[in-house]
């Protein structure tokens, strides 16, 4: 996403008095060594702290090769490290080079891509995903050079949802603060596990001594200077409310490091598909526009739940009455084209045709022989139902296995020993993944699976739950495994083996902007996705499916129904921006 910034304005008499206030005060409490926040001198601009948070999002400062930089001699505001992840691009064909941060280090925006390579061949635009079936890390001594799962458009990831917020695909992360702060300590930054402190204190030395030389956001002002909300040389729009504001001269790396963290919080809390009217609802699919033409609803009714709407839908859709208008050019746009999709802008009869199947469910699980011949029954919305398109819980569908089945052979996914709750805890490095506690650990259960290492594996939530050293998600965690009974009569170790190989339900907005598909990025296109699905339904009927979810046996699509279904889901794609 970009914003548009305004150019410089020359500060009114009201906001030099506040800021003369301002610095009075700071001078008064310059002599103490701790800080508080900044005293609420001027409200600021609502939505400001979202333009300085693409900023920092943006930032190639914060990776652990820029403190090697740094202590090096490297200047601060001189952000060309030369580190070699950056360089190019990694795509499902040839690579994009050079990459949009050649020559520099990691930021957010790497793995997270919008406009950066759209004129590229082999890119175009994405919603905060990149183009890679594993998004690749810098080189550390642990040998790793690919993070472990496929990179998430982070747009609409901050929807509300059922029994709070849970981040990351396996639910390691209770908050997006707890997200955008362990993605700046971990990994993916380049930083080892127990080097947490190493990179707090050196995101906060950036800030301190950055001086707004180095600014892929072109405000050209420092980080001190921003975080003030207050001075006189900040524009309105990137002055930000006292909730957002810090002492950077006089806060502690923790302080500043929170405050970072904050802000960049609100700028990807901020990252939602189009939505355009008083109650929200979004116009740019062909989707939405099929809805709108023919007077269909585009949410729930208050206390109407997802599924419920979706069946409502459903029995709208499939009234005899119903007689449907079809979407043939986007009313957005003269050319009633997308501008950044190069299919056809539209809602007809195929598109029609992928709904009704997308919203079908079978009469029992599993689907009957009859409906297996006949087809046509999606039962989707079991786990991806409308208007989001997720249900933002846990479920295996079986991708975990298929891979590690593809490298080391039929049936040996189902035969790997996994161990149970008392031994997985009672030795912590063997089996669980590395953290600040636990540096040295094995991490061989979320790992990317080798022919040379039939040990590795990576089986999702199993790593989080009734982990010790990650306690924040596991209330929720453990509500969505015990299928939201409370209290839950399951015990910790039944639902760990419930928890194999699960992982989030995204959602299916623009899908064409984010592919590939699944955790491991290992489907490229939505046929894929619909015939691995058609595997992995007969499988879970056959019990063949370790742990596999049941709703997987509702599914009965034949060959014919992919060109429908594939149709319906492009066309929840829209120019996101």
């Amino acid at each position: 996403m970009s914003h548009a910034h305004v150019p410089h304005q020359t500060p009114t008499y009201l906001t030099l008095l506040f800021s003369l206030l301002f610095l009075i005060g700071l001078v008064a409490c310059s002599g103490g060594e701790s800080s508080s926040p900044p005293i609420a001198l001027a409200p600021g601009t609502p939505g400001a702290e979202e333009d300085v948070g693409e900023r920092l999002f943006l930032d190639t400062r914060f990776a652990q090769a820029f403190k090697v930089f740094m202590d090096n001699g490297g200047n601060v505001n001189n952000p060309n490290v030369g580190d070699g992840v950056v360089n190019s691009l990694e795509t499902l064909g040839a690579p994009i080079n050079p990459g949009p941060f050649r020559g520099m280090s990691m930021n957010c925006r790497t793995c997270h891509l919008v406009d950066d390579v759209l004129a590229s061949p082999g890119g175009g635009m994405r919603a905060y995903a990149d183009f890679a079936h594993r998004s690749p890390i810098p080189a550390r001594a642990d040998g790793k050079t690919h993070a472990p799962r496929n990179s998430p458009p982070l747009v609409n990831s901050s929807l509300d949802r059922p029994g709070g917020v849970l981040f990351h695909l396996d639910a390691e992360f209770n908050s997006m603060e707890d997200l955008v702060a362990g993605t700046y300590t971990g990994r993916n930054f380049g930083w080892l596990p127990g080097e947490k402190a190493q990179a707090i204190a050196h995101i906060a030395k950036v800030v301190r001594e950055d001086d707004g030389s180095f600014d892929l956001t072109d405000t050209g002002l420092s980080y001190r200077i921003l975080f003030t909300g207050t001075n006189p040389d900040i524009p309105d729009e990137l002055r930000m409310p006292p909730q957002f504001r810090a002492f950077i001269g006089s806060a502690t790396d923790q302080e500043i490091f929170d405050a970072v963290v904050k802000v960049v919080t609100a700028y990807v809390n901020g990252l939602r598909f189009s939505k355009t009217d008083d109650n929200g609802v979004p116009i740019r699919s062909p989707f939405d526009v099929f809805l709108s033409i023919n007077g269909l609803p585009h949410r729930p009714d208050p206390n109407e739940s997802p599924p419920s709407y979706s069946r409502r839908l459903r029995t709208l859709i499939n009234a005899p009455s119903f007689s449907p208008q079809f979407v043939t050019s986007n009313p957005n746009r003269s050319d009633g084209r997308f501008q950044f999709h190069a299919q056809a802008f539209e809602f007809g009869t195929t598109e029609l045709a992928g709904l009704r199947m997308f919203l079908s469910e079978p009469a029992t699980l599993p689907a009957s022989p009859a409906e297996l011949t006949a087809g046509e029954i999606g039962n989707c919305i079991a786990c991806h139902t409308a208007p989001d398109f997720t249900d933002f819980k846990l479920h295996n569908t079986g991708t975990t296995q298929r891979e590690y089945d593809s490298i080391h052979g039929a049936n040996t996914f189902s035969a790997l020993v996994i161990p149970n709750l008392a031994a997985r805890n009672g030795n912590y490095d063997a089996f669980l993944p590395a953290t600040e506690h636990h540096p040295n650990a094995s991490e061989r259960f979320r790992a990317i699976p080798t022919i040379a290492d039939p040990a590795l594996v990576d089986l999702g939530v199993w790593n989080i739950f009734a982990n010790p050293d990650i306690p924040n998600p596991q209330a929720k965690i453990r509500a969505i495994l015990c299928d939201d009974q409370v209290p839950c009569p399951l015990s910790d170790s039944i639902l760990l083996d419930r928890a194999i190989a699960r992982f989030k339900t995204p959602g299916l907005r623009d899908p064409d902007h984010s592919a590939p598909f699944m955790h491991n990025g290992r489907l490229d296109t939505l046929n894929d996705v619909i015939n691995s699905y058609i595997d992995r339904s007969n499988e879970a009927r056959a019990g063949t499916l370790r742990n596999g979810d049941s709703r997987l046996q509702g599914i009965a699509l034949t060959p014919n129904d992919i060109v429908p279904l594939v149709a319906f889901l492009k066309s929840l794609n829209e120019d996101y921006q």
